[in-house]
């Protein structure tokens, strides 16, 4: 458990400290004997990170604002020109609306989940019961009538390989889910879940996430709305730090930084204050191969921009059991938190998230962003099948607007399927609710950061994507189900 602070982390004074500083927790330090054997030589190569030549900033995303002349630039992006996935660059990370977005329409495809057809994979509204009465063992406790559940629905699915589901989305995400469920009862989840990625794994997960890029406003709407956010809070500031609980691949932060850069340079025509941006990453041990590949390409990005940069990674273990302690911190500097499910989840009881709140209240941070990329709403059901139904319900109408794409071919989205979405430990804890217990007010995201996310649907044209507002919280649907949802607090 997250223990309470009793005060605030202890602060280094000075920039030059921070940023040539090495502590008790060298960032890498933790992961240097899990890289030992990782060919990172190979995988700069692939990713196109020993590239020495300086990358083109007009193939980022521009971090739109009210008082730029980007919004009447809008309508005149060209069209998307062809992905090659064998060809990853520099500018991967940094992806342009106009090479990621078709103008084309989609079209509103409608479907019943539970139609039998021809090599379906036999999976029909029976074997949704069946998995659901399986999900319903593990809140009884039944886990022996589980595996019986699951070995019959198994045999089902001997005919076809169980790695390359077919058929409808329901029916994909069935499949993936009976896989779950096994894995849960094999007690091979959390094994998995502790092995280090191969660099051939990583590189194919960071295709994944373009192909994802390429035919979804999904991870965009994320960081459109969570970059404004951030710089809406924190504007003003040369020196900035963000306490990052999902940074994946850190492909956010090119936008934010492209956007700090322009500004700095605006202001240091009368005031000759760097940029600083600092970055504290919370990742999961098996995260250890991606620290390095992020590290690199973000300082690289930032060297280019003329930003003075540090990003550091600490073990989510070392921040259970040192809470924001593990976290340096400066004066001077000002602190945005950026929150997911995940982090919540792995706290699992009320009373940890309220300390870990607790903790993170007396940093007393400008602006705390949650990002709701699981779809699960503010769930405070414990039942595991109602997690399960819910959970699944979003993968499959994830798995849905992928399918709508007219640039989406079985191939992607079979990659992107099956790289980009591992199952979740169930629903997220009631988080609204325990943000407000612990004194935290939401702010409502402004009106241009809406103006932000209905520009990119509308560059996306996509009949079925709409923005909503819940609560304070921007977010995207896919028709009447939310897929993603920011706000600020």
């Amino acid at each position: 458990p997250s223990p309470v602070a009793e005060q605030k982390p202890a602060k280094i004074s000075a920039v030059s400290d921070v940023l040539s500083h090495s502590n008790h927790h060298d960032p890498l330090e933790w992961d240097e004997q899990a890289l030992h054997n990782l060919d990172w030589d190979s995988i700069m190569r692939d990713l196109g990170l020993h590239d020495d030549s300086v990358p083109n900033l007009k193939t980022s995303i521009p971090q739109l604002n009210s008082t730029d002349s980007q919004i009447s630039h809008l309508s005149d992006y060209p069209h998307p020109q062809p992905f090659d996935p064998t060809q990853l660059v520099h500018s991967d990370f940094n992806i342009n609306l106009s090479e990621v977005y078709s103008t084309q329409n989609f079209t509103n495809t409608t479907h019943n989940f539970y139609d039998h057809q021809p090599g379906n994979w036999n999976v029909g509204f029976d074997f949704i019961e069946e998995l659901i009465r399986a999900a319903d063992c593990f809140d009884s406790d039944e886990l022996q009538l589980a595996q019986g559940i699951l070995d019959r629905l198994n045999q089902r699915l001997r005919s076809s390989s169980p790695s390359k589901p077919v058929g409808k989305p329901l029916q994909r995400a069935a499949v993936y889910f009976r896989d779950a469920l096994q894995s849960i009862l094999n007690g091979s989840d959390s094994a998995a879940h502790n092995q280090l990625s191969s660099w051939s794994e990583i590189v194919q997960t960071i295709r994944a996430y373009k192909f994802f890029c390429g035919i979804s406003p999904v991870p965009m709407f994320s960081h459109f709305t969570t970059n404004q956010a951030l710089l809406e809070a924190l504007s003003g500031s040369a020196f900035i730090h963000v306490v990052d609980f999902d940074i994946g691949f850190g492909g956010q932060y090119a936008s934010l930084m492209k956007e700090l850069a322009e500004k700095a340079d605006v202001a240091g025509r009368t005031s000759p204050v760097p940029q600083v941006l600092r970055i504290t990453a919370i990742v999961p041990e098996e995260y250890a191969g991606e620290t390095r590949l992020v590290k690199e390409n973000l300082s690289q990005f930032a060297q280019d921009l003329k930003i003075r940069f540090q990003v550091e990674f600490v073990p989510v273990r070392t921040f259970e059991m040192m809470s924001f302690k593990a976290v340096k911190f400066m004066d001077g500097e000002k602190t945005a938190v950026l929150l997911s499910p995940y982090i919540l989840r792995r706290l699992c009881s009320q009373n940890n998230i309220s300390a870990f709140l607790g903790d993170m209240r007396r940093l007393s941070p400008s602006v705390v962003v949650f990002v709701d990329a699981d779809g699960m709403g503010d769930s405070a059901t414990t039942s595991f099948r109602r997690n399960f139904v819910s959970s699944l319900e979003f993968f499959s109408v994830m798995l849905e607007s992928l399918d709508a794409a007219p640039a989406a071919s079985s191939e992607v989205v079979k990659k992107i399927e099956t790289r980009r979405w591992r199952r979740r430990g169930g629903g997220s804890p009631p988080w609204r609710e325990a943000f407000q217990g612990a004194g935290m007010r939401a702010v409502e995201l402004s009106q241009f950061a809406d103006f932000q996310a209905q520009c990119l649907l509308g560059k996306v044209q996509v009949r079925g994507f709409h923005v909503a507002k819940r609560q304070a919280e921007l977010v995207l649907c896919w028709h009447d189900r939310a897929l993603v949802a920011t706000s600020a607090w």
